[in-house]
């Protein structure tokens, strides 16, 4: 780049005038050359005498200065950033022509930035200055790559609309793109970029990326020299994620990405720490290259050196606690293997914010500012002594403790779930827990729950705490229509997680509802041509405000007919109604820790047959009651994400019972008798006549007569099935049973996102009175997606994919599910997060279930399971909550010697399991 001052003079157009010329006169070629460079000439000395007068460094008044050339900007700008002014002194040629070009390069906007003098008066000049502008950006097509990749690749190189497109922009892209997908494996990336100008914008230009990625290379073989101590299919096994070619390998591909490479050869070191092997290391690497196969072959050479031991070990510079506690904490001892991957961990383990280590122990009990230092001081023969070296340094104190983000969501509702009190000694477990309680509220994108330390003051020993939260949609909506149950099921709900009824009757609260309390209000309705079912549910998280003691109750009234599944006839003359009310208290505890919660719950219902003879229940006319209590304890430290935990567990035990009215009712039911179904017709099987003595016939309708204590013939069936129907009502008139659940669950990560959810679960419902016996009620239903949909009778539906919904329930001798009395089940789930955004959750699954169902306890066999393995896919948005698909196939078979189940699709709508 340099400056340049040319004199400006219309010149005469030879070429013009010599064509112009050779039209008015007809001669001959050589006349036409004579007189052609007489004409140039001439032309020269006018050129000579018209030259304007310019003196060499003559300070001139800048008159005017006027802009030429391709230019977008309007000119009174241009000459702005010129930085020249009308008025002022300047020399030409000179430096403030000088300084004002290099101002005009250094925008980036102009390809040739030229000044040329115009005109001269007396001290008087005039510029023009003539720019050529860089063409900027329409649009850029990207060909050759996925359409998911083309948005990356756009941020990343800043390829915005409007920006300057130069041989810079061009030239980095190229090499960003290519280098991006040699890294990903892709050795022969190519990238050509074109610009093609741009017809409906002034100076504009599209640009075409063209992308060849061509195959992505291979690693044909990893070959390690210099290793005797650790094999090199260890050695290979370290390398996460640089592996060779292996048919048999399923999960991880054989490519070769650098910056993976690289880490890997680090990862090789680690392993030889954590074998004792401290001065190992990677002499040498070399990657080669085989362009006809596309291959690499990498060569490996490998110094491991010595096996070292622990020595003795020493702590010093503490004081608050004694070196016997530190050693227990530490876990390492004279005489082990030297492992310096482990000894780091046990220092500080970086992978696990709540792991037991020296550092958390410390940071645990108010330590923020201390530090701690392996140093080995002594190294003799094969044994190295250890100095841990602990500035433990002040005590540190919670100071100010805010929230940010929370718009909706009262500030209260947050700072009760707070464990960093200020005031209160510095904790890193109460930090982190604090974190996990905000994310299970709810109420906030838990990825996005971010402490920041402010203030941190080791002279006063304080520091301060701001809590960032994003919030989003506590509320959801379910709209939905299905077929099931052999006819069309509609369904409409609303769930508000974060209601206010304090602010119910204020007007400026509804916006569109009063929010911001924790509450929560469900409102339920579903129906069909033969069902139809309202509830309403409420909960308060802080009951009085004061203690975590939750609050819950619900009402809810359902009407079935019966329904014909085969026709879908409906029969409103037989109808099955059922009332419900519940009130529940649940508390946290604060032992044996304060992640236990005792519920307490009592719950009444209310069933009214008429003529309901279906099969369902052993009596179609009459009423049955149930009052039950429920008494539960739990245990949830899983965290921190509700909708995706990634460590903790939960553990669940319920106990309800109802009260043992056969103790005080007078009820005699060993004599209180009904006969099965397959002997309402007399078969000839001894029985007890009725007092006149009279045995019926075979083939006689018969029904017990609990007035003459035996036997009687009837006239039809329906007789004796009422018969039977009228004990069985006095049986069940006041339900009595009891009911224990237990369930498990554990989240652990298994690779950096990769999560492994492990659960088993196990239910029993017995009677207190054998000869009353176990009610036709609340009893468990295995099988299918383990969503209840319309089921009336207080049964609980148990999910096992890859079967039929409650297909793999207990039968009786017609074939009709009379539902089970004892199940367990075992899963064990692989998760993998597609994205945790505040929009949507989504994430990928595969399982492997088993369960097993049975009537009682007496053919209880844990271990005869249906077994069944699949994949799936969860999506949680919070306006709709969680919906989800699962591909199950079941191994086993649903009937005695019959063939496997095989494939099932289940759709998960509203549920998580």
């Amino acid at each position: 780049m340099r400056p340049l001052l040319v004199i400006k003079k219309e010149n005469v157009d030879l070429e013009k005038q010599v064509n112009k010329f050779n039209k008015s006169l007809s001669i001959t070629n050589s006349i036409k050359l004579v007189l052609f460079f007489l004409l140039i000439s001439l032309t020269a000395n006018l050129r000579a005498q018209d030259r304007l007068p310019f003196d060499q460094g003559k300070v001139y008044i800048l008159k005017k200065v006027s802009v030429t050339g391709k230019v977008t900007y309007n000119e009174q700008t241009i000459v702005t950033f010129a930085g020249l002014q009308k008025g002022q002194s300047i020399t030409v040629p000179g430096e403030e022509i000088s300084n004002s070009i290099k101002k005009l390069w250094r925008l980036g906007f102009y390809e040739n930035v030229n000044y040329y003098v115009d005109k001269i008066e007396g001290d008087s000049i005039s510029l023009e200055l003539n720019l050529n502008e860089l063409p900027k950006l329409k649009e850029v097509r990207f060909v050759g790559i996925k359409k998911g990749a083309i948005d990356d690749l756009i941020k990343d190189n800043a390829l915005t609309p409007e920006k300057i497109v130069n041989e810079n922009l061009i030239t980095t892209t190229k090499f960003y793109i290519e280098n991006k997908y040699k890294k990903e494996g892709f050795y022969n990336t190519k990238v050509n970029i074109t610009t093609v100008e741009d017809t409906s914008a002034i100076n504009h230009v599209n640009m075409i990326v063209n992308v060849d990625k061509g195959d992505r290379v291979k690693i044909r073989k990893i070959n390690v020299n210099g290793n005797s101590q650790i094999a090199d299919a260890k050695i290979r096994k370290a390398m996460k994620n640089t592996k060779q070619k292996n048919p048999i390998r399923l999960f991880k591909a054989s490519k070769f990405m650098r910056d993976k490479y690289r880490e890997d050869l680090a990862s090789i070191v680690e392993k030889y720490k954590e074998s004792g092997y401290r001065d190992a290391r990677v002499v040498s690497d070399s990657v080669i290259y085989d362009k006809e196969r596309n291959e690499l072959t990498i060569n490996l050479n490998l110094e491991e050196g010595n096996k070292y031991y622990f020595g003795d070990i020493k702590f010093v510079g503490n004081t608050v606690y004694s070196d016997n506690v530190l050693a227990r904490q530490l876990g390492l001892k004279k005489g082990d293997v030297y492992n310096g991957v482990l000894l780091d961990k046990r220092i500080a383990d970086k992978s696990s914010p709540d792991s037991d280590d020296l550092t958390n122990l410390y940071q645990n009990n108010g330590y923020l500012f201390s530090n701690i230092n392996p140093v080995e001081v002594k190294t003799e023969n094969d044994t190295i002594d250890m100095e841990i070296r602990i500035v433990e340094g002040p005590l540190a104190h919670f100071n100010k403790i805010s929230v940010v983000g929370n718009d909706k969501t009262n500030d209260k509702v947050i700072y009760r779930e707070i464990r960093t009190k200020p005031g209160d000694i510095y904790s890193k477990e109460q930090l982190v827990r604090t974190i996990r309680e905000i994310g299970q509220l709810g109420f906030f994108d838990a990825e996005a729950i971010k402490p920041d330390f402010e203030n941190v003051d080791p002279a006063a020993g304080t520091v301060d705490i701001k809590y960032n939260v994003v919030e989003k949609g506590a509320s959801q909506i379910e709209l939905q229509g299905g077929y099931g149950g052999g006819g069309f099921i509609g369904t409409l709900g609303l769930s508000f997680n974060n209601f206010s009824i304090g602010n119910i009757f204020k007007k400026h609260a509804y916006k569109p509802l009063p929010m911001g309390d924790g509450q929560k209000l469900s409102l339920r309705l579903q129906g069909s041509t033969y069902f139809q079912t309202y509830s309403f549910s409420f909960s308060e998280p802080w009951f009085g405000g004061k203690k975590p003691v939750q609050f819950s109750g619900s009402v809810s009234y359902s009407k079935q007919f019966s329904n014909n599944f085969t026709t879908n006839d409906v029969d409103r003359s037989k109808s099955f109604n059922i009332f419900s009310v519940s009130l529940g208290l649940a508390k946290r505890l604060k032992a044996p820790d304060d992640f236990f919660v005792l519920s307490n719950s009592l719950s009444y219902q209310h069933y009214d047959l008429k003529n309901y003879n279906v099969g369902l229940f052993t009596f179609g006319y009459g009423t049955s009651r149930n009052l039950s209590y429920t008494l539960g304890i739990s245990r949830n430290n899983k965290g921190v994400n509700p909708i995706f935990p990634t460590y903790g567990s939960e553990f669940t035990f319920t106990a309800k019972f109802t009260p043992p009215y056969s103790l005080f009712n007078g009820v005699d039911y060993g004599n209180l008798k009904n006969l099965e179904e397959y002997k309402l017709k007399f078969d000839g099987t001894q029985i007890t006549a009725a007092n006149n003595g009279v045995i019926p016939t075979i083939g006689d309708y018969i029904a017990y007569n609990s007035d003459l204590g035996g036997y009687v013939a009837v006239d039809t069936y329906q007789e004796a099935d009422a018969n039977n129907s009228k004990i069985d009502q006095k049986r069940f008139n006041w339900l009595e049973f009891y009911k224990v659940k237990f369930k498990a669950e554990w989240y652990n990560k298994v690779y950096k996102k990769l999560t492994l959810r492990s659960l088993g679960e196990f239910g029993f419902m017995g009677a207190y009175n054998q000869e009353r016996g176990l009610v036709p009620f609340e009893r468990f239903y295995l099988g299918g997606d383990g969503m209840a949909n319309y089921s009336m009778d207080g049964r609980e539906t148990i999910q096992l994919r890859g079967y039929p919904n409650n297909s793999l329930t207990p039968t009786n001798s017609k074939g009709e599910q009379i539902g089970a009395t004892v199940y367990n089940k075992f899963s064990l789930e692989l998760r993998y997060p597609i994205t945790l955004k505040q929009a949507a959750s989504i994430y990928a699954l595969t399982f492997v279930e088993g369960g097993a169902a049975f009537s009682n306890f007496k053919g209880y066999n844990p271990f005869d399971l249906k077994r069944s393995a699949g994949v799936g896919l969860r999506v949680f948005m919070p306006a709709f909550g969680l919906l989800g698909i699962d591909f199950a196939h079941g191994f086993d078979s649903l009937y005695p010697n019959g063939v496997r189940n095989g494939w099932e699709t289940h759709f998960i709508i509203g549920q998580q399991f």
